[in-house]
This record gives C-alpha cells, sequence and structure tokens, in this order.
C-alpha cells in the first residue's frame, strides 16, 4: 500500500438472516462461542493494510452489533437492499481511497486473501478473489440438459477490493429499479476491469441451517484440563458449606469467605485452564468485602472468565477428603447446584468423596481437603 492509500473495509451486516432460520440474524448466531460477524471484523482489525473497519446493519440491529463487537465499532445503518447498504457505508469512509466489501455471511477470512487484493489496488481499480469451478455444470429442470463448458467459469468470493471513487461511480448510474447481487458487476458495467486473484475455499457462505454445522467444523478448538486443591479447617460454631449445599454438621468450615473447600477447589481448578491465577488473586483474603462471602460468585467469577474468552467448560470432577460427615446424602444436591451455577448439564459434573483411612488431619476430623479438575475448549483459529 502506497502512502497515500487509505484502505477502509465495509462489512455488510443489514440482512434478516431468515434462511438460517435462527432466533437472530444470522451474522450474529454464534459459531465457536462466537457471533459470526466477529470473525471477519477480527481479520479486518489485525491486518496492518486496512485502516478501519465500518460495520452496516440494519435499523434496530445496532445493540446486536455492539453486544458482537464491542462499543469501540463503527457502524452505519442499512438500506432496504444491499446495494442501498453498501452506499451508506461507501457514504461513510471518509477520506478513504479504497475499499474492501465483505459479506459477514463468509466469517473465515484469510489474511492472504486480503494481501491480495491489497496487491491488486496497486494496479487495478477494482479486484475479486474467485475460485475455479471444478464441478461438472449441465443444464436441465428434471432431465439433463447440455454440459456447460467450465473453463473460463469462476466462483465470486468477498472481500471485493475498489477504488472509492470508481465505486461511487457506478453506483450513481445503476439504474434504482435494477439490483445488482455485487459490486464488481456495477463497476464492470462502468467499464472498469477488474481484477481476479486467487480466493479461499474457508469464505464459503453461510446461509443455510447446514451451513452451520460445517462453519462449527472449521473451528479449531483447543482442549485444556487443570486442576485446583483446597484445605480449610473444621470448627465448631461455623456453618458446613460443601459443594454450594448447606450441609448439618457439629462443626463447619473456617475460611474468609464461606469456606466452601469444593468451589474453591472447582474454581481454581477453572481459573488454572485460562492460566488466570487462583481465587486468591481474584479474591485476596485481605480484602473485608469477601469475609463471610458466597463461594458461589467465585466460581462464577472462573466461568465468565472462560465465557469471555468464548471457551466452553466440558466437564468438572470434583473430589472431597474428609472422615465426617458422609458426603453420600448429598451428592445429588451439589451436583445440581454446581451444574446450575456453570450452566451445565448433570451428567457433566462428578462429584466424588473419599477418607484418608483415619490418616493426617482430614483422618483425625480436623479439617476437609477438595481436588477438582476441570476440562474446556477454547475456540482457536479456523482450521
Amino acid at each position: 500500500m502506497t502512502q497515500a492509500q487509505r484502505i477502509v473495509a465495509i462489512i455488510v451486516a443489514a440482512g434478516t438472516g431468515v434462511r438460517a432460520g435462527g432466533a437472530v440474524p444470522k451474522q450474529y448466531a454464534r459459531i465457536g462461542g462466537r457471533p459470526m460477524i466477529a470473525y471477519s471484523h477480527d481479520a479486518f482489525a489485525a491486518h496492518p493494510a486496512i485502516a478501519e473497519t465500518i460495520v452496516v446493519v440494519a435499523e434496530g440491529q445496532q445493540a446486536m452489533a455492539v453486544d458482537a463487537l464491542g462499543r469501540d465499532v463503527t457502524i452505519v445503518v442499512g438500506g432496504a437492499t444491499r446495494r442501498e447498504s453498501v452506499a451508506n457505508g461507501v457514504a461513510a469512509v471518509g477520506g478513504a481511497t479504497h475499499v474492501l466489501i465483505h459479506d459477514a455471511a463468509r466469517p473465515f477470512l484469510p489474511a492472504a486473501v486480503i494481501d491480495s487484493l491489497v496487491a491488486a489496488l496497486k494496479i487495478r481499480d477494482a479486484a475479486i478473489p474467485v475460485l475455479p469451478v471444478t464441478d461438472t455444470l449441465a443444464r436441465g429442470s428434471g432431465l439433463l440438459g447440455d454440459i456447460v463448458p467450465r473453463a473460463d467459469l469462476n466462483r465470486v468470493q468477498t472481500p471485493q477490493a475498489f477504488a472509492v471513487e470508481a465505486l461511487r461511480a457506478a453506483h450513481a448510474v445503476w439504474p434504482a429499479d435494477e439490483e445488482a447481487t455485487d459490486d464488481a458487476q456495477m463497476v464492470r458495467r462502468l467499464g472498469v476491469g477488474v481484477a481476479l486473484v486467487q480466493g479461499s475455499a474457508m469464505l464459503e457462505k453461510v446461509t443455510h441451517p447446514e451451513d452451520f454445522a460445517a462453519a462449527e467444523a472449521r473451528v479449531a478448538y483447543e482442549t485444556r484440563t487443570a486442576m485446583g486443591f483446597d484445605v480449610h479447617r473444621l470448627e465448631t460454631g461455623e456453618e458446613l458449606w460443601l459443594g454450594g449445599v448447606l450441609i448439618p454438621h457439629d462443626k463447619g468450615l473456617s475460611g474468609h469467605s464461606d469456606a466452601d473447600v469444593a468451589l474453591h477447589a472447582l474454581t481454581d481448578a477453572l481459573l488454572g485452564t485460562i492460566a488466570a491465577g487462583d481465587i486468591g488473586t481474584h479474591f485476596p483474603p485481605s480484602d473485608q468485602q469477601w469475609k463471610g462471602a458466597d463461594s458461589a460468585q467465585f466460581l462464577q467469577h472462573a466461568a465468565k472468565l472462560i465465557a469471555d474468552k468464548h471457551g466452553r467448560i466440558d466437564f468438572v470432577d470434583l473430589t472431597i477428603m474428609c472422615e465426617a460427615p458422609k458426603i453420600g446424602p448429598h451428592r445429588a444436591a451439589m451436583t445440581a447446584r454446581i451444574a446450575d451455577l456453570l450452566g451445565l448439564t448433570l451428567d457433566r459434573v462428578s462429584v466424588k468423596a473419599t477418607t484418608t483411612e483415619r490418616l493426617g488431619f482430614t483422618g483425625r476430623g480436623e479439617g476437609i481437603a477438595a481436588q477438582a479438575v476441570a476440562t474446556i475448549r477454547l475456540p482457536g483459529s479456523p482450521l
């Protein structure tokens, strides 16, 4: 990119997404735990040649765009058609010399495609990514007709790159009663040569419900497992909280919070999966606001940190070590409480108990220990 060039990306996301059949417009539906639109927005934001990214949304979808992309996102309200939405986006590019127009329904945007388009803009006023047609093509409806030669046929993708003035000129003369499926045909009708660059199979469009399963399969997940361990002393006069459940007993656990050793161990295990320190890092015992606090909020805080990274908790396993009380009668209640706190089904929460055969501090009834293991998945780059 020369010094005089300023390239702005425009993501067209003003559709209703009705063919996808979801509860929200498809551009905000989640793939790999993230809104679909976030993938291409991040790809543009990370590319050094792109000065700014503008998102064109339908009226009433501004809040959804902010939720998906953050409050610093640049939003423009689109029009009744894709052509009008692009025009509204182009009107907002300010002093940009070039634009890349991209469909939000193509989430997985390789940096190599952006590189090729930016390079093409050095010598052309328009460029688009394409893939060759590899399937046999034939005419006919019900019966096979003539084969269509495919030697010079291409599948057209986005983003499509243009000099701003060429694109504005094409929009200015396009008939108001005629719609265009993309901007390349508009500038081509104006007489502008459109360069073809190598597209990518990653840029498959997500349109129908079955496309989401294919897109989900493209997201690479990293599985992480971590362990947590905690110990608290048993003392007379304290309440005994274990696994988020108040258990009748002649003694309770002593600690700065409610001393729920089971939830503390689970919290540390979850924090460990994202290398976020331990429970004392986030809730220091020296801070008086946590005195007597419900440990459920510690566990949910760790779960939120994982969710903020678009991670998923797959499974948690908890082992409580004590001579008394007996854990068996309370196991189901603990499992249900932990599952509720973490938003998991019961079969993803394991609660076990053991004694230490009267050995050590747990064997002498001086305290209770807990060990937990958590397994999560974090989305990485698309495959």
